[in-house]
């Protein structure tokens, strides 16, 4: 267990998929509004569901970010790849999505020698370039189930 502050990181544990569900769900609402259209961010979860998430948690990958009991955002992680990393509004310009972009970097260089890839949202471009991530091209999220197309940011570092 990590403390930064009032923050608590700790690996996602089985029972946080609906959280983090949520997490991404207000994260997409709040973050990415007025850079996608209403379609877009509305159809944005598609078919994911809280069981979708425990899955990926027990991959035993991802790493939740927690304040006063509650988890505030979430970063994954594979090899070559930063998968996700989301927060919600209130926890966005605090110094967190640094922290968790550089355990999602960690965690994608274990095991892989070559550029560390992520695709961005439009809204969260020059937050990756901050952290030296360069542009690569743009295409349609990748990791996603239903919903309309999501136009992003390919990157590497």
């Amino acid at each position: 267990m990590t403390v930064d502050g009032d923050v608590v990181l700790r690996p996602a544990r089985a029972g946080d998929g609906g959280t983090v569900f949520e997490v991404t769900r207000q994260s997409i609402r709040a973050l990415a509004k007025g850079h996608y259209s209403e379609a877009q961010l509305a159809g944005w979860m598609g078919d994911r569901t809280p069981a979708y998430y425990e899955d990926l948690i027990a991959q035993g990958r991802m790493v939740v970010a927690e304040r006063d009991g509650g988890i505030v955002g979430f970063v994954d992680a594979e090899a070559g790849e930063v998968t996700r990393l989301f927060l919600l509004a209130e926890a966005a310009g605090t110094g967190l999505g640094r922290r968790l972009l550089e355990i999602g970097i960690a965690a994608a260089r274990a095991g892989h020698a070559g550029p560390i890839r992520l695709e961005a949202t439009i809204n969260a471009e020059g937050f990756y370039r901050r952290h030296g991530f360069r542009t690569t091209g743009r295409g349609v999220f990748s990791h996603g189930l239903g919903g309309d197309p999501i136009e992003v940011v390919h990157m590497e570092l």
